[in-house]
């Protein structure tokens, strides 16, 4: 389309822009799409300079969405750029253009209108509604040729301005990648062309990124400004932790000082597209700590252990040192845990942590326990107190020493905070699984006899290992039944918990009374599975049990029963070994049951060994440790005392995998001692 096919009423195109640093891009497509649709391509060097300078300018200092208006008639060209942020636009008074500005006497948000203000036919002011904005004004009749892109920097349109073409091509270029790399070169590249544009003799920008490093030297060019020197100095309009400026080793006169400035603001916009990168990856570092801190908390339930990791989770990524307080009985604060970056410091942390430390140090830590809320305290443990609270409940302090370098920003405490939330649930879920451990051991000692009766020339001993923080079903017993007499009771019930702790002791409650009554084996065996199949609640229980009559030449006689459970394993005084017994029906599945008996004649040396499944089923992955180990471990002990041969079996069991118990592990050896 040519300048005579325009529309009477002209063309206009609206858009609306994000706050975001590719605006300016975006606002400069928009103007070149419209020059191109009226065939004004004349205009197009300053269009895009003031476009660019008008949008970025909004971006840097409005942080609002931008309305960018461009209309095009048969004259020229008008651009309004409007932004909804609070105030007033910031005035330039300006005289004729034949009139120098001192500029000084211009607000630093005002410098950048003296491009506008020299290359457009007419500029002003708009204030509609919520936006503010600036418009500008180009002229078909002011057009330059459009060779203007092609002359070299050094020319001018007028004394001491840059050209066009010139301005056009320092303020459109962008860092290739965004790289720290990338941001230097980049940096570099613009005060090459600004001091080609200013006549500088060199300059450099400092940045610090808030990281502990201080200032560093970003990009040089030239000579570095001297500070007795006429030296422009911009300071970068970044936000926290990032600041910085640009030097320019160059009098602040004529045009020096605003070209600095905007170009001091165009490289502001690569800065924080950098400063919000680098703390996208920062948050998503912070994200994988608290996942795999999480993870390791969760992997421990003993509370001493948690406590001492705690501190090595914290030290060095979040702070110098670290040490957990907790809560006693009385609410007193105790030393449980603490770290340092520097081991030859633990020793004097302990020491200034502790109870008998400085009163001031105690006072924060117990002032953030009392009121749940963070507290600073000074030198020369300089840090701050987090408290820790789980479930509603107080349980200590988490006291953290400030980094080596720098204090906390804002992430560090944040996630810090974070980092005491998980670990007072952790200590909370230890302390409750503690608990239940402690309940569990009581419940199960409830259970089992506290002693196992001790006879002249008769070995009685039995060794019990829990699992987990649930009582188990296994059970032993060995109840005297007259003169020389005992029952030896070995049992299983199925399940774990409350309920089978419960059916547990109604089984040893009644075997006990009715052996006290005299009942014999088969009564007995008969009544317990009665008795399981009616208040049983559907749990079973598998029994081995035995009489043992001690005879007038020494010898033990012993009569087995076993209702469902493992045949026992006789150990000779010569070392053979056997499997003893036949099997029967469980108790508590069927109103009647069957429970062959076998006799055994122990004799001085001999043993017999009762135990549970857990035992046999002890498991080293797909592998079970089995009946025939257990009979193989049970040989080379013939010559042991029972309390010997029981401590050894559990030993052999144990170590036979390095998991964990899945099931308990009930052994009991009876022995002739004569």
């Amino acid at each position: 389309m040519s300048a005579s096919d325009i529309p009477a009423d002209g063309l206009v195109r609206r858009v609306r822009l994000p706050n975001d640093r590719r605006t300016p891009a975006a606002a400069r497509a928009l103007v070149r799409s419209v020059l191109e649709e009226a065939g004004l391509d004349a205009l197009l060097n300053e269009a895009l300079l003031l476009t660019t300078e008008l949008s970025t300018n909004a971006v840097v200092h409005a942080n609002t969405e931008l309305d960018i208006e461009v209309s095009a008639d048969h004259a020229g060209l008008t651009v309004t750029v409007t932004d909804f942020a609070p105030g007033p636009v910031e005035q330039l008074a300006v005289g004729p253009r034949n009139e120098s500005v001192d500029i000084g006497e211009v607000a630093e948000r005002g410098r950048g209108l003296l491009l506008v203000d020299h290359f457009a036919s007419r500029w002003g002011t708009v204030h509609e509604g919520t936006g503010k904005g600036v418009w500008f004004r180009l002229e078909r009749t002011i057009a330059v040729d459009s060779t203007t892109a092609l002359v070299p920097a050094t020319n001018v349109l007028e004394a001491g301005t840059p050209s066009v073409g010139a301005l056009t091509a320092l303020l459109q270029i962008n860092p290739e990648r965004q790289t720290e790399e990338a941001l230097a070169d980049f940096a570099a590249d613009l005060l090459s062309r600004l001091s080609r544009l200013t006549g500088a003799a060199g300059g450099v920008v400092r940045l610090d990124r808030g990281d502990g490093t201080g200032r560093q030297l970003l990009a040089r060019h030239g000579r570095q400004p001297r500070e007795d020197a006429d030296t422009i100095r911009v300071p970068l309009s970044v936000h926290r932790p990032y600041s910085g400026e640009l030097e320019l080793d160059a009098a602040p006169t004529g045009y020096a000082q605003p070209l600095a400035t905007i170009v001091a603001e165009r490289f502001s916009l690569h800065l924080e597209n950098d400063r919000l990168r680098r703390a996208d990856l920062r948050r998503q570092t912070w994200l994988t700590f608290l996942a795999e801190a999480s993870e390791l908390l969760a992997q421990s339930l003993d509370v001493n252990l948690t406590m001492a990791l705690i501190p090595q989770l914290v030290v060095p990524r979040l702070g110098q040192w670290c040490a957990v307080h907790t809560t006693d009985a009385w609410g007193r604060l105790q030393l449980a845990a603490a770290t340092h970056a520097d081991e030859s410091a633990v020793a004097d942390l302990y020491e200034t942590l502790a109870e008998t430390g400085p009163d001031a140090i105690l006072a924060r830590l117990e002032e953030a326990s009392r009121l749940g809320t963070q507290v600073m305290f000074g030198t020369p443990n300089e840090g701050f107190a987090v408290p820790l609270v789980a479930r509603g409940a107080r349980l200590g302090t988490l006291a953290v020493g400030k980094h080596a370098k720098h204090r906390h920003d804002a992430d560090e405490v944040a996630v810090l905070e974070d980092v005491a939330r998980r670990a007072a649930l952790a200590i909370d879920n230890a302390r409750i699984h503690d608990e239940r451990r402690k309940v569990a051991r009581t419940l199960q000692e409830s259970l089992l006899p506290p002693a196992l009766p001790h006879v002249e020339g008769v070995g009685f001993a039995a060794e019990y290992v829990p699992t987990g923080s649930e009582v188990g079903g296994d059970f032993y017993d060995v109840v005297p039944s007259g003169e020389d007499q005992w029952l030896v009771v070995v049992g299983d019930v199925s399940g774990k918990g409350v309920q089978a702790a419960t059916v547990t002791g109604l089984v040893r409650d009644v075997i006990r009374i009715l052996v006290d009554d005299g009942k014999p084996m088969s009564e007995i065996l008969c009544r317990v599975n009665r008795t399981l199949v009616q208040r049983g609640g559907g749990r079973y229980c598998t029994l081995a049990m035995a009489s043992v009559q001690r005879e007038r030449d020494g010898t033990l006689a012993v009569c087995l029963h076993l209702a469902g459970h493992d045949r026992a394993v006789l150990v000779r005084s010569d070392g053979k070994t056997s499997f003893v017994g036949e099997g029967g029906t469980a108790l508590g599945l069927l109103e009647t049951i069957s429970s062959p008996d076998a006799e055994i004649r122990l004799t001085p040396g001999d043993s017999l060994i009762f135990y549970t499944d857990g035992v046999t089923e002890r498991r080293r992955g797909r592998e079970l440790f089995g009946t025939g180990r257990l009979r193989e471990a049970a040989a080379p002990l013939a010559g042991y005392p029972a309390d010997v041969m029981a401590a050894r079996l559990r030993s052999i069991t144990i170590n036979f995998s390095v998991e964990e118990p899945r099931d308990d592990i009930a052994i009991l050896v009876l022995r002739n001692d004569a």
